[in-house]
This record gives structure tokens, sequence and C-alpha cells, in this order.
């Protein structure tokens, strides 16, 4: 059992603080924010979390897991020191922001005694990161004893604690053997489990996570634009996606058409990549492209929406099926619905949205618009749906409860939730597929 303290109670740092606690060893989560602290020890999550709340509950009840403000405490009761606050790309240059990691740093620095300890990156950081992590520490604290090694994270927003506890892959970046052996002890309850881990050097398991969540995003550009091209040439994207899905070598998964990807991760991982590839002089062109097509994406999409409604948005009624950028998410940051629902305004639409987790943080975003508290409220009078998030419930709706509700039964759906053959009887758009009437 190992000791750990957790810098940061977001979305990465809570989940793993939760998660390791469940597996047995010590946490105490560090968090500066007083009453993001006082709201945990209350049971109150910050965040939306499929069984993020039972396992925090579950670790506060067997003495597993603590909360404070403390860095002192945090660092001093333990010997693995996770950083896992947030790195937002600079909106000037695109680069990841480290001032936050950095300042963390600092902070653990002037905290450490005379035990040694592990510093382990887990916030998603540019190569090069855990050198200069390094030299922090060793400047305010020359006495020090520590390794700083890359841990990066490979949770889906969603579905973070069974990603955690089920993980397709472990990796480590040490360059020292006995913080190896350390990390090796923190993650034996899954190594022992048969999970696969990685043993690398630090700046390896850093292009492991940008390169990972760039190919990602690469997947979802290539059969959105796929989708554009089946949609003129009168193929079915639905089964042009099954077909290739079937090769082994390319999977399913990431091959369903929609709005673009957004969220914490995809945007900014994709520009890190891209600013680190020139900087080393060697330029990513398909990251490249990726990245300024995935931006184009939701002006398609809204020129998509606009059409159905032959061009004209003004006075019009539509409701908005989803708004975070995924399903199963509370999500806002960097959500498509956020450019086209702007667009969608502009243009004079009236907007009605209902999303299940949406109405925490979409008024915002979207003060103009009216937020429903069903599915059916936002349909009902609407002259048109558009449906943005994949969420279950959604999948659920047929052409009877469009026909039902709407004033006029036209929906437009960016996530092809449903088969051409099951929207009969109303005007049905999807992508990458004909018109259904």
């Amino acid at each position: 059992m190992e000791k750990i303290c957790m810098v940061g109670t977001g979305y990465v740092g809570l989940v793993s603080g939760a998660c390791f606690a469940h597996l047995g060893h010590k946490v105490i989560c560090v968090d500066n924010n007083k009453t993001r602290i006082e709201n945990l020890d209350k049971g109150i999550m910050p965040i939306y979390e499929k069984d993020l709340k039972e396992i925090v509950a579950e670790g506060v009840k067997n003495g597993n897991l603590s909360f404070t403000t403390s860095m002192a405490r945090g660092v001093e009761e333990s010997n693995v020191i996770f950083i896992t606050v947030g790195t937002p790309a600079d909106k000037k240059t695109g680069d990841p922001d480290l001032s936050f990691v950095f300042a963390v740093a600092k902070e653990i620095a002037e905290n450490i005694k005379q035990d040694y300890k592990v510093i382990v990156l887990k916030s998603t950081v540019p190569i090069g990161t855990a050198e200069s992590v390094e030299s922090i520490i060793k400047r305010n604290n020359p006495k020090a004893k520590f390794a700083v090694v890359t841990n990066p994270e490979f949770l889906k927003e969603g579905f973070a604690v069974a990603d955690f506890l089920n993980p397709e892959r472990i990796v480590v970046g040490a360059n020292d053997e006995k913080s190896l052996k350390i990390m090796l002890d923190l993650y034996k309850p899954l190594t022992d489990k048969g999970f696969h881990l990685l043993k690398t050097d630090t700046t390896t398991a850093n292009m492991i996570k940008y390169a990972s969540n760039s190919f990602l995003a690469m997947k979802i550009m290539f059969i959105n634009e796929l989708s554009d091209m089946c949609e003129k040439a009168g193929s079915n994207i639905s089964d042009v996606a099954k077909g290739i899905g079937l090769d082994s070598r390319i999977g399913y998964k990431f091959l369903n058409p929609g709005p673009g990807y957004g969220g914490s991760c995809f945007p900014k991982d994709t520009m890190a990549l891209e600013r680190m590839a020139k900087k080393v002089d060697s330029p990513l062109k398909l990251i490249e492209t990726t990245i300024a097509q995935n931006n184009a994406r939701r002006f398609k999409m809204v020129g998509k929406i606009s059409a159905a409604f032959d061009d004209n948005l003004r006075g019009k009624t539509l409701a908005i099926l989803g708004i975070t950028f995924k399903a199963e998410t509370d999500d806002m940051r960097d959500s498509p619905s956020i450019g086209i629902l702007s667009e969608l305004n502009l243009a004079g639409a009236n907007l009605k949205i209902y999303d299940p987790q949406g109405k925490k943080h979409g008024p915002e975003f979207f003060p103009y618009a009216t937020f429903c508290d069903s599915t059916k409220e936002a349909l009902k009078g609407a002259d048109g749906a558009i449906i943005i998030t994949e969420w279950n419930e959604f999948k659920q709706l047929t052409a009877k409860d469009f026909k039902d509700n709407l004033k006029t039964p036209v929906v437009v759906d960016l996530r092809n939730l449903y088969t051409l053959e099951s929207m009969k009887g109303i005007t049905y758009h999807s992508l990458g597929r004909k018109t259904v009437k």
C-alpha cells in the first residue's frame, strides 16, 4: 500500500484519487478551492461522472480517502504526489499553459522534508515538462530527495471510473529504477489482474498521450469528411463505417460522423502536438489539417441546419437536444454546440434546449435560449429539432414522438441516432445519408 497525495480534484484528480483508494491505497486529495473541499467532505461532487459519487463515498467511509486544502499536510502524509491540475491551451500561442503545474511544483518543493518523494505528472504536459519540474523543485529545495515521473491518464469522460479500474493500458515514464519500482507497486492491484503496463522514459510517455488523442481526433475528422462525400455521392455512411470497422486494423470506435470533436482534451492536445512538432522542425500536416477541418465543421453543421429550413431561420423555434460535448458528462468545454447555437441565434432562430446534464453550465453559454426540463417540453410546438449530443434517452425517441410534438416534423440529426427506415413519416436529415421524408 502506498500513501498518495493527489493535487487537484477535477476530472483526473478526483477520479484517480477515488480509484486508488478503492484499490487499497491511502489517498489525500488537495485543492486550493476551499468550497470544493467542503462540498467533497459533504459528499457533493464538483462534476457529473458515472459511479464517481459512490466510489468517493466508499473511500471516505473506509478511511482510505480524505480531502484538504493544506499542501503541507498532503506532502507530509504521502510518498507519491500526483500533479493533476489543468493545462489549458494558451489563447495566443496554442501551447499548453503550464503555469498551474509549475506553481504546484514550487509549492510541493517548499513542503518536502526528509523523506524521498515521487512527483508524478498526470496532467497532460508536453515533452520537457518533467525536466522543468525537476529544476523548479531543486531550485526551491536543494536538499529535497525526489524523482519526477510521467504517468498520463487515458480516461474517457462519462466512463472515467470504469476506465481507471479496467485500463486498456497504463503508461509509466520513469528515468530511474527507484521511482519506477514505487510506481509498479502503486499499480500492482491492476497489473495482477492482467492489465498491461508499459514502462518507458518521461519524454516518450508524454508523446504517447498526445499521439493517442491526436490520432483519435484525426479518425473523427476522417469519418466526418467521408460522410460529407457519401451524402453527395449517394452512399450510406453508416454502412461504410460498419464495412471499414469490420477490419480489425481499423475497428469501429470513433467512426460515427458528428458535429466535430470537443471537450477538454482533443482540441488542446492536437494544438499542443502541432506546436511541439513545429518546434522540433518536423511539422505534422495531417494534424494541422485535422485542426483546421474540425474548426470548420460546426459552420458546416449550421449550413446543413439552415438548408433544412429553406435557409430561413429567422423566427423559427428550434428544439435543441443536447449541448454537452458528449453524452454522460456535464462538460461544456469546447463543445460543438457553442459555435453552432451562437450562429443559429445570430440567424434569428429561437432556441429551446434540453440536455440531461446541460442545465448546470448551459445558461452561461446560451443566455439567449430557453432551457427545458424534458425532451417533450423542448419539442412541443417547435418548428424542428436539432440533435447535437448522443444521450441515450434521445435514442429512444420515435418518428411518432417528433410528429406528435413538433409544429412541423423536421429533424436534423447530427449524431445519426436513428435508422432511416424508423424515421419515415417525418422530414429527417442526418449525416452522410439520404434525407427521409
